[in-house]
């Protein structure tokens, strides 16, 4: 009985130790990371260095090859970026051209109703959404989804 009862002690005490060794961690803006990601960059220059034994030409020749690296990541970043802002502009477009065709369509009555509906589902979703802890991810799991 009296090792149950340390065993959770210690559980307990251990558990409560990591969260407040997760709170205390400030916070870092934009600049602290990018600083912070440089100096390690040269650390593990400076380690493949001595390990490998390189000379100073390989130094500049990796150096050049990870900024050329840093540089393409950056461009296939904004690349991402710039496409998924002008396919967001695109489905906005299509869904204000599918709500003007129901317009036409339906009663002013009817269409009230159905963008209240719309509107209902899309708070039920984003609830879900909330309650699982899932924002930016997949509703269903993969093995539940229809692939094309």
């Amino acid at each position: 009985m009296k090792k149950l009862v340390l065993s959770i002690a210690f559980i307990g005490f251990g558990s409560f130790a990591m969260a407040q060794q997760t709170q205390d961690r400030p916070r870092m803006n934009k600049e602290e990371m990018q600083q912070k990601m440089m100096q390690k960059e040269q650390e593990r220059l400076t380690q493949m260095q001595k390990d490998l034994n390189l000379n100073a030409s390989q130094v500049a020749q990796i150096k050049a090859l990870h900024e050329k690296n840093r540089a393409e990541m950056q461009r296939n970043m904004q690349d991402k970026k710039a496409d998924r802002q002008a396919k967001m502009a695109e489905m906005k477009e299509k869904n204000q051209r599918r709500n003007d065709e129901m317009k036409s369509i339906l009663t002013p009555e009817q269409y009230s109703k159905w963008e209240g509906q719309k509107k209902a589902k899309m708070d039920e979703r984003r609830a879900m959404m909330k309650d699982r802890g899932m924002k930016g991810k997949k509703m269903m799991p993969r093995d539940k989804q229809q692939m094309p």
